[in-house]
């Protein structure tokens, strides 16, 4: 079992208050490097979520001043950095990522906050410069209401941050439910806001539990007003199919499919070492990770090379051991869709450059899959079809602009891309013609806290980071002002 200074209780967090679940049940966090039980949390239901949503509309009775806004992200922002090795512990072992990019994670976290800090000032009252029909006219940026922040098992404390900064930044009281899977790391950020901050009751909440019927629950409940999301494409779908009776508004961040182009006149070394940074983190399962990486055919064999090389030296292992670059995958099910992948991959074609097929997994923890690369992978190929969310690297030739635009664009999933080469005309023509809202050039580097960062088309649409993200949690109240007589 988990033993931590930042768990004086392992509960849910409703108005102000640490809960169980109203008749008791919990469920199991496990560490997927070994299969050890780290701690039994509460399981809650519609009941409970009924319950903390009530706690949120009521703490909207006193909405907060911008000033005690910007305190309450400067202290979370302070508490993450002082707390990141505690926190990158917690994460790991919940989640299998190596320690240091765990703690990085938490960096990445607090860098929301203080983004969100830094800007508030975005969220003043604006007066137009106009004066139509001889009126003062102010556009106020009023909390949106009750919103509820739903995020995913690969980057626990990551995503919520996206969400919870900018919900905090407008006033809206939020209600947080966080996956099953990674539930520990939330628990000990909401040690950190009971500890740290003033917060109004029911300014945050968090109920841990089963997906469906608490998703339900928020979906359904009137007076939840905005209903941020990241998570697959088909959840997505079902989100804004379910929103439409509440006309409720949602941000959702869905699935990727990033193409990673490397033309032959780019930087062959840098462009192998920032597909490994970009496509191995957290071992492959995350959303803006290069799925397809398409390389000019006079560049394949060498650029096939350094990434086998580079690919062949990460360490993989438990996330607590010295060296250890790449972690599990989360459980057996992800294991089973990298390995799927990889064999239909080689079934039609593809030639193995570096791994092999490492056989079934016995059991639902220690899901270590190897570093794997292969040539030859093509449009017909599940790894091209699907997100992959594992450490596997298939290579694709192109032989000119239009066949790489045409290849990269070849998805329904529109969220991230990566363009490598040394020609900058080249780049300027291609980057317009990408269909994805982040295109690095030269770079792997996905989403910053100060950067608006999103979907398009089946991965989703809304904002998080940058001043668009601190938009996300308003309604905007436009008052002109008359001058009577």
């Amino acid at each position: 079992m988990i033993d931590s200074p930042l768990f004086p209780e392992l509960k849910a967090y409703i108005a102000g208050a640490w809960v169980e679940a109203d008749d008791g049940t919990t469920f199991r966090v496990t560490n997927p490097a070994d299969g050890e039980l780290l701690a039994h949390v509460p399981a809650l239901g519609p009941r409970e979520t009924d319950q903390a949503v009530a706690a949120a509309e009521a703490a909207l009775a006193s909405p907060p001043e911008l000033a005690t806004r910007r305190r309450w992200l400067q202290a979370i922002d302070t508490a993450l950095r002082d707390n990141q090795a505690e926190l990158g512990r917690i994460l790991t072992l919940e989640h299998g990522k190596p320690h240091a990019e765990a703690q990085g994670e938490v960096r990445y976290a607090a860098g929301f906050f203080a983004y969100a800090a830094e800007h508030l000032d975005t969220l003043q009252p604006r007066t137009l410069a106009e004066q139509p029909r001889g009126c003062t006219w102010t556009v106020h940026y009023r909390p949106a209401g009750a919103v509820a922040l739903v995020t995913p098992w690969n980057f626990p404390i990551g995503m919520l941050a996206k969400k919870l900064s900018a919900s905090l930044a407008a006033g809206a009281p939020a209600v947080v439910k966080p996956s099953s899977k990674t539930p520990l790391t939330v628990l000990a950020l909401f040690t950190l806001l009971e500890r740290e901050l003033d917060l109004p009751e029911g300014m945050a909440n968090l109920v841990t539990g089963a997906a469906g019927p608490i998703g339900d629950a928020l979906l359904g409940d009137h007076r939840i007003r905005v209903l941020s999301f990241t998570g697959s494409t088909a959840v997505g779908q079902a989100l804004i199919r379910g929103s439409a009776d509440d006309c409720k508004r949602l941000t959702l961040e869905l699935g990727g499919n990033a193409p990673f182009l490397v033309f032959a006149d780019a930087d062959l070394d840098h462009a192998a070492d920032q597909l490994i940074a970009n496509k191995f983190r957290g071992s492959g399962q995350t959303c803006v990770c290069t799925n397809r990486i398409l390389v000019e055919e006079p560049a394949m064999d060498a650029f096939a090379e350094k990434v086998a090389e580079r690919a062949a030296r990460l360490q993989v292992g438990d996330g607590m051991a010295e060296g250890v670059d790449l972690g599990p995958l989360i459980d057996r099910s992800g294991y089973d869709k990298v390995r799927r992948h990889y064999l239909d991959a080689i079934d039609q074609g593809a030639v193995p450059v570096l791994g092999a097929d490492p056989g079934p997994l016995e059991q639902d923890f220690g899901a270590f899959f190897p570093p794997t690369v292969v040539r030859g992978a093509g449009p017909h190929m599940a790894c091209w079809r699907e997100e992959t969310f594992g450490p596997l690297v298939p290579l694709a030739p192109f032989r000119d602009e239009a066949e790489a635009l045409g290849l990269a664009n070849d998805t329904e999933l529109g969220l991230a891309a990566y363009l490598f080469t040394g020609d900058d005309a080249r780049a300027e023509r291609l980057i317009p013609r990408l269909a994805f809202p982040h295109v690095g050039w030269n770079t792997g580097s996905g989403p910053t806290p100060e950067a608006p960062f999103g979907g398009t088309r089946r991965s989703g649409y809304g904002r998080e980071g940058g001043l668009e993200g601190l938009l996300e949690f308003v309604e905007t109240q436009t008052v002109p002002r008359g001058q009577p007589g």
